[in-house]
């Protein structure tokens, strides 16, 4: 059996390394304070539509819902509110994609939010329906209460839905780095 050798310094920098038949492996963690993040703590997720949001009354803002997870690394996505609420304080990268379906559709707005308030938005003006939406944001989260969620506007005549499939309609982030 190997040994772990864990040694440290003056400088307060503690180095563990693990001997392995083919050379060495080192890991050395900095003199620093925080969580040391390694692949099994950073919170992830991805999350889709599996089925249409129908009913969205024109030139409202509506939550979009993701009821389907695809993995959460850390389960902080809850399917009951289509809300993510990350443990781990730091800086998350949001990514969303929407399909938005509407007659006669004239405009079309998508925002992150984060918090119940408005956090990035893309605005787009146009009779195209059924056309692919994608919005991203790098936004910081206090690891407790912080929370996003993604909304939409749809302006349109009548029939107006958010595509659903794990393809068209997908919300995701993920950990960059803690805070």
């Amino acid at each position: 059996m190997a040994n772990v050798a864990i040694s440290g310094d003056t400088s307060g920098a503690v180095t563990l390394t693990v001997p392995a038949a083919a050379g060495t492996q080192t890991a050395t963690f900095p003199a620093a304070t925080g969580t040391v993040m390694v692949s099994g703590n950073m919170p992830a997720f991805r999350a889709y539509k599996s089925t249409d949001q129908t009913g969205l009354t024109s030139n409202v803002a509506t939550k979009v819902t993701f009821d389907t997870v695809v993995f959460d690394t850390n389960s902080n996505y809850s399917t009951a509110n289509s809300r993510f609420t990350p443990t781990v304080a730091g800086y998350y990268m949001v990514n969303a994609q929407i399909i938005p379906v509407a007659t006669a559709m004239t405009n079309q707005q998508f925002a992150i939010y984060k918090n119940g308030a408005e956090n990035a938005n893309i605005y787009y003006r146009s009779t195209v329906s059924d056309f692919a939406f994608q919005n991203s944001a790098l936004v910081v989260m206090n690891g407790s209460t912080d929370y996003i969620e993604i909304y939409t506007k749809i302006t349109g005549a009548s029939g107006i839905y958010v595509a659903s499939g794990n393809s068209n309609c997908w919300f995701s982030a993920v950990l960059v780095r803690t805070a």
